[in-house]
């Protein structure tokens, strides 16, 4: 088994009112035992369009996987065209039905099983994997050795019945390698650059680990993927190639383990004993939410101002009404003693402020969508820094912002 499908049933994704976030954590959790996905489709639930969306996913994988589409009323139309795809007929499954009675009961909903009862009612070829969140179950389908998983669209149900019941079940069954990946995070140089620097490291490495460049704003990741049959063996033989990879760019790196910036960020605060602190405009929490959003980072998070009226600048962050008369509110002196003053307001190692403007309108002094000014305060040394991105949409602009300084702090704190 190498390649997989992924289809996702639902004109409430196609009319972009719902986000598929099913397919990125399918395809990740696949990747992670040594299954591509070769294919997305997105599709509407509608007999034909999904019988013939099978068709074609059997041609290009070996495993076809669908989200969404399962409802407990008689017009489901992925179980009838399940069932006529498979040239099966549809029935109830006792054992279904008596884990659907088990699940109402314990969550006191007797009232409306008889409602749910058609979730019970599943093609009579298939397996069916329970489904412990929610009522509709999950059926695994069979053609020629490929195989197809028909899930609900719910993200919190699909988690648990791929990771707990799909993937072990596939590792299992066909014996699949074990898939080692390994991050490294490179700052301070253009991608392009990046590749030529490595190259021949790059071109050196053994034929089971594959290289990805990820940017992500403007940090790069070097993705290492091994795969084999020995984990022990692909973990040190990663490690190892990360260390030949060092000495070319030992100046950009900031990491070789973690991924996401703020669990760089937490790592490097935790070994560091430090304590942060954040004074928001622009951003309206961004930093703060990042921060907070790893596990422990009470930590060292003592806490964060969102000071979105200029008042609350002056009153609760001690900026200067002066300054703001003389340089504006959107300017590299207010962002100077925003940081200050939050960073004495709660008595943290460091701190963090921006102030600008996130769109779609001009601000009130007058300075163009796009304009932000943000400092990092660590210790009593401060660096502070502009950005101006008018082609970004007004959230897209403060995730970026936030992203960036995470990445400036954990920089800084390298180098110090």
């Amino acid at each position: 088994m190498e390649k997989a499908v992924l289809i996702t049933i639902g004109d409430e994704i196609l009319s972009g009112n719902t986000i598929d976030t099913n397919s990125n954590f399918i395809a990740s959790e696949l990747k992670n035992i040594g299954i591509k996905v070769s294919q997305i489709f997105t599709i509407s639930d509608e007999i034909e369009t999904i019988k013939n969306t099978l068709a074609t996913a059997f041609e290009l994988g070996d495993l076809i996987i669908t989200t969404g589409g399962l409802g407990p009323t008689r017009d489901d139309k992925t179980k009838k065209a399940l069932a006529e795809f498979f040239d099966d007929e549809i029935a109830l499954d006792e054992v279904t039905f008596n884990h659907l009675k088990g699940y109402m009961e314990r969550r006191g909903r007797q009232d409306i099983l008889e409602r749910n009862r058609e979730q019970a009612f599943v093609p009579t070829k298939s397996v069916v994997f329970q489904n412990h969140y929610g009522t509709a179950p999950c059926m695994m389908m069979e053609q020629n050795g490929k195989l197809c998983y028909s899930l609900p669209g719910v993200p919190y149900e699909v988690k648990p019945l791929i990771k707990d019941q799909i993937v072990p079940y596939l590792q299992e069954k066909f014996n699949l390698n074990y898939i080692h990946s390994r991050i490294v995070s490179v700052v301070g140089i253009p991608e392009s650059i990046l590749a030529d620097t490595i190259e021949n490291w790059e071109l050196a490495l053994p034929e089971n680990i594959a290289l990805s460049y990820l940017p992500v704003g403007t940090r790069v990741k070097l993705r290492l993927t091994a795969s084999g049959d020995n984990e022990e063996l692909l973990k040190q033989q990663t490690e190892e190639e990360i260390q030949k990879l060092l000495p070319f760019i030992k100046d950009h790196v900031i990491a070789t383990s973690e991924d996401k910036i703020e669990n760089i960020l937490a790592e490097m605060l935790t070994d560091r004993k430090l304590t942060i602190s954040t004074a928001e405009s622009c951003t309206g929490g961004g930093l703060a939410k990042m921060i907070t959003s790893v596990s422990g980072s009470s930590r060292y998070f003592l806490g964060g101002i969102v000071a979105y009226a200029t008042e609350k600048k002056v009153k609760i962050l001690n900026v200067s009404q002066e300054t703001i008369d003389q340089y504006t509110v959107v300017s590299e002196e207010v962002a100077q003693e925003m940081a200050e003053g939050v960073q004495k307001l709660f008595d943290s190692h460091i701190s963090l402020s921006t102030t600008g403007v996130a769109g779609p309108g001009k601000g009130e002094d007058g300075k163009e969508v796009g304009t932000v000014f943000y400092t990092i305060r660590i210790n009593d040394q401060e660096v502070t820094s502009k950005l101006y991105m008018p082609h970004l949409e007004r959230v897209d602009f403060m995730d970026f912002v936030s992203q960036k300084i995470i990445q400036d702090v954990v920089s800084l704190l390298v180098n110090s």
